[in-house]
């Protein structure tokens, strides 16, 4: 079948996208589902900071590629060997399949899936196979998802069924943002009933971290970015302190008012100078968590005396340490009770022809969650 997507033919291209155009509306060729993969209808696709990522060369991926991957939808067509979905069923995709037989897999870690993390770094789907097409040539897949598409097929393994109450456009959300922010808090750090919590940077994950924080119960949520819009949503949220980033004195007054630093920290934005400032905040014994995706030439040192005698702990989160088909319900249900109030994170709605300037608004810092609309 013909669908219109956004390709993206060349990594780096200069801001502002709105003049250089990194991302091409095309019309590609959509081959129908194989064995064990599912033809989802795109009803919203959340635009997220993974995607500028690959956009500006942070995250380099094969090219070209159709991009897009934290989106809601419904299924229209299954392929062989799937038998617990049907067309109609409304669908949330996660962007690393999990087999279910790997080590990680078998210890309840699928966010590191081995085959996953194999077809995700080669741009194919789940089974290495290419559904799409343009002028004849392949174009890959981004992270077995592709979501800036009207059509996506994808692995069964990448789907988790939802009910159809829940707002298309909220539903993407739990794709990412959901699970890698409040998944960060419990999950990854288990962070404990009346403990103090740091939160450096204040998109759509950082912000999911400080509801996560909320659930949790933590007694003290420090929101921390450098922008002042930020920190009052933040506090609309449940953050009961905020500081501006651009301050000098930013970690110490964190270190006064916990009177030594947090219990746990977490960095948000995928910065190298971020972790500095979140692992600086964070207390003797404390723990310290990132799920920011910086360039792999990237770097973090610690001083190593100090990591040893004050028994630190400095903790990677890769989509929340989340098992999905287990989370993405809990978190579900969380939302329908009014607990994990994520409606205001929803910002605005926006068409293929907006989207390169989009990731310009995404980039900006200003906005948090952008939904692209297909249809």
């Amino acid at each position: 079948m013909k669908i219109t997507a956004a390709v993206l033919h060349d990594m780096g291209k200069p801001a502002p996208y709105a003049d250089s155009h990194p991302l091409a509306i095309e019309e590609l060729e959509l081959d129908s589902p194989g064995p064990g993969e599912v033809l989802v209808k795109i009803h919203a696709a959340g635009l997220c900071h993974s995607d500028l990522s690959v956009i500006n060369g942070d995250r380099p991926r094969p090219m070209p590629m159709a991009l897009g991957h934290e989106a809601a939808g419904e299924v229209e067509e299954v392929g062989e060997w799937v038998t617990d979905l049907n067309p109609g069923d409304h669908v949330v995709m996660v962007f690393v399949p999990s087999c279910g037989h790997c080590l990680p897999c078998m210890e309840g870690r699928p966010a590191l899936c081995e085959p996953g993390a194999v077809s995700n770094g080669a741009g194919t789907l789940f089974s290495g196979e290419n559904r799409l097409k343009l002028d004849g040539k392949p174009v890959n897949h981004h992270i077995g998802v592709s979501a800036f598409a009207e059509y996506a097929v994808v692995s069964r393994n990448s789907l988790v069924k939802i009910d159809h109450s829940l707002p298309m456009e909220i539903a993407a959300l739990f794709g990412c943002a959901v699970l890698t922010g409040v998944g960060a808090v419990i999950n990854t750090a288990s962070v404990k009933p009346g403990t103090s919590v740091a939160v450096v940077g204040l998109g759509g994950v950082g912000l999911n971290a400080v509801l996560g924080a909320v659930l949790a119960g933590a007694s003290r949520i420090i929101a921390i970015d450098v922008l002042d819009e930020k920190l009052e949503l933040a506090r609309q949220l449940g953050a009961t302190d905020s500081i501006n980033a651009k301050d000098p004195d930013c970690v110490e007054q964190v270190k006064s008012m916990t009177k030594g630093g947090v219990d746990y920290g977490f960095e948000m934005v995928g910065s190298p100078q971020a972790m500095d400032v979140a692992y600086r905040m964070t207390r003797r014994g404390g723990t310290t968590v990132t799920a920011g995706l910086s360039h792999p030439d990237h770097m973090f040192s610690v001083q190593h005396v100090n990591l040893v005698a004050e028994e630190r702990t400095v903790k990677g989160s890769y989509v929340g340490s989340c098992v999905p088909l287990r989370d993405v319900p809990r978190y579900i249900s969380l939302y329908q009770q009014g607990r994990l109030p994520i409606d205001s994170l929803v910002g605005e709605r926006i068409g293929f022809g907006d989207l390169n300037a989009a990731f310009d608004r995404l980039a900006s810092g200003r906005v948090v969650r952008q939904i692209l609309v297909p249809a």
